[in-house]
C-alpha cells in the first residue's frame, strides 16, 4: 500500500463523520424529540468515554505490574501514571475553561451578527452598543448549544485521533488488510459520533460553515493521526491523548446528560441513552471484528 493510498483510507475514515450531521439542520423539531436525540447522542458519548478511560487504566495497570515484577524502573511507571492522571485532568478542565473563554464568546458574536443580518430589531444597551431585542425562532443556534456541539466534537477529535494511530500502525508494520478492516470499523463508528456532534444542535439553524468546522474538529483527526501512525509510535503519546480524551467525553457526558433532563422524564431519557450506548457498543463489535 503507497503512502498515499493509506492517507486517503485514514480521510475516508475519518470524514464518515460529516454523515451523521445533517440531523442538525432538520426543521420543526419537538423539544421532546430534541431530548431523545440528545439522550442518544449522550449514550454513545457514554460508551466511547468508558471505553477510553478503560484502555487508559489499562495502561497505569500495566505500568504498575511492570514496576512490581521489575521489569519497569520506578521513574517511568510513576511518570506514566502522572500522564495519565494530568491528561485526564486536563480534559475534564481544559475542555470547559476552553468553552467558556473561547467557544462561547464566539459562538455569542456569530449569533449576534446573524440575528442582526435577519432584520431582527436591535437597540442600544445605552453606551452605543447594539444588540438584539428580538429574533425570530430557530434563526440560529444559541451559543451555549453551539458550544456543546464543539465542545463534543473536541473531546471525538481526541478519541480519533487514537483510531488514526492504530489505522497507521497496522499499515506501518505490514498488517493492510487489518488497517483496511479498522477504515471500515472506525467509518461506522464515526457516523454514530457525527450524530452525537450534531443532537445539540437539532432543531436549530447552523450555518454550513459551522457543521463543516464541527466535522473537521471531531474527523480531520482520524487523519492526522493515520499520519504520524504511519511514521512513529509510542505508549506515552497514546496515553497522553485517550487520557485526555477520555476527560474530556466525561465532561461532554454530564452535560448532555443535564440537557437531556430539562427536556425529557428520566424514564424515557435513559431508555433512549441505553439505545445511544448500544449503538456505540454494536459499532465497536465491528471494530472488534476487524481486529480480530
Amino acid at each position: 500500500m503507497s503512502f498515499t493510498q493509506l492517507l486517503l483510507l485514514g480521510a475516508i475514515a475519518g470524514f464518515t463523520i460529516f454523515l451523521g450531521l445533517p440531523v442538525a439542520v432538520i426543521r420543526g423539531v419537538k423539544s421532546s424529540t430534541k431530548g431523545i436525540l440528545n439522550a442518544f447522542a449522550t449514550g454513545i458519548i457514554l460508551f466511547l468515554g468508558i471505553e477510553i478511560v478503560a484502555k487508559v487504566l489499562e495502561l497505569g495497570e500495566h505500568a504498575v505490574e511492570g514496576l512490581a515484577e521489575g521489569e519497569l524502573a520506578a521513574g517511568p511507571a510513576v511518570g506514566l501514571l502522572l500522564l495519565i492522571a494530568a491528561g485526564i485532568t486536563v480534559g475534564l478542565i481544559g475542555i470547559p475553561i476552553i468553552e467558556r473563554y473561547i467557544i462561547k464568546p464566539a459562538a455569542k458574536r456569530a449569533s449576534e451578527r446573524h440575528t442582526e443580518g435577519s432584520g431582527a430589531p436591535v437597540s442600544s444597551d445605552g453606551g452605543g452598543t447594539a444588540t438584539a431585542t428580538a429574533a425570530p425562532p430557530h434563526v440560529a443556534p444559541t451559543a451555549s448549544m453551539k458550544a456543546l456541539s464543539l465542545s463534543i466534537a473536541a473531546g471525538i477529535g481526541l478519541h480519533n485521533f487514537g483510531e488514526g494511530l492504530a489505522i497507521g500502525q497496522s499499515a506501518a508494520t505490514g498488517a493492510i488488510s487489518l488497517a483496511i478492516l479498522l477504515v471500515i470499523g472506525f467509518g461506522l463508528h464515526n457516523m454514530t459520533e457525527g450524530f452525537g456532534i450534531a443532537a445539540p444542535l437539532a432543531g436549530e439553524k447552523p450555518s454550513a460553515g459551522f457543521l463543516l468546522g464541527a466535522g473537521l474538529i471531531g474527523g480531520g483527526p482520524t487523519f492526522l493521526g493515520t499520519l504520524v501512525g504511519s511514521a512513529w509510535t509510542s505508549e506515552i503519546a497514546s496515553a497522553i491523548f485517550l487520557s485526555v480524551a477520555g476527560g474530556s467525553l466525561i465532561y461532554v457526558t454530564t452535560e448532555l446528560f443535564f440537557l437531556g433532563r430539562s427536556k425529557l422524564a428520566k424514564v424515557p431519557l435513559m431508555a433512549a441513552i441505553v439505545s445511544g450506548f448500544m449503538a456505540g457498543y454494536l459499532t465497536e463489535i465491528v471494530v472488534a471484528l476487524a481486529m480480530g
